[in-house]
């Protein structure tokens, strides 16, 4: 594993450092090779919660989990456990799926796209479906539009580049936007 670690409003100190990359490396028991991917961590204080985020790209699958606790130690302890979770619901889904199969068993080349997972336990209920149009506008009009509506993300044609585009309320109060890959 090569772990990029980045601190957001806090400095990422050696010992946080060895912590993170030792518990992080407990994952690695879940895999038959070593995993040559990179890791990414942030680290972040936001209104006085001590936050962990990792993501990892896996070959058909990314992995990610974000955990929030008053402690930066016990939040990178949950973050490590849900990411635990994530594998092992894979790994059981594609085991089974091989099983069905019958065919090889190269676990994490199973999905044909990456697939992100969440700590969901449940299966998904889809409660609601909404068509709209798409109205061609720029990004700041999609947040202003955003903001009147009172949500939390707004979907909407990108004007410059003729594309779907999601605007969001970051947690810390900021927006993000989601574009499509080229």
């Amino acid at each position: 594993m090569n772990f990029t670690i980045r601190g957001e409003h806090l400095e990422v100190t050696e010992a946080l450092r060895d912590y993170v990359e030792k518990k992080l490396r407990r994952l690695e028991r879940y895999f038959e090779a070593p995993l040559t991917s990179d890791v990414y961590v942030t680290l972040s204080v936001l209104k006085g919660y001590q936050a962990v985020e990792v993501t990892i790209p896996l070959a058909g699958v990314l992995l990610r989990a974000e955990e929030r606790n008053n402690d930066m130690y016990a939040s990178i302890d949950l973050v490590v456990d849900k990411l635990e979770r994530q594998i092992r619901k894979h790994k059981t889904k594609a085991n089974r799926k091989i099983r069905q199969e019958g065919g090889k068993r190269d676990l994490f080349k199973i999905e044909t796209a990456p697939t992100t997972y969440v700590d969901e336990e449940d299966e998904f209920e889809l409660v609601r479906n909404k068509r709209f149009a798409l109205k061609p506008m720029d990004v700041e009009e999609a947040i202003l539009q955003m903001n009147m509506v009172g949500h939390s993300f707004f979907v909407f044609s990108n004007m410059d580049t003729a594309k779907v585009n999601v605007v969001y309320k970051r947690n810390d109060g900021k927006y993000g936007l989601i574009e499509p890959a080229q």
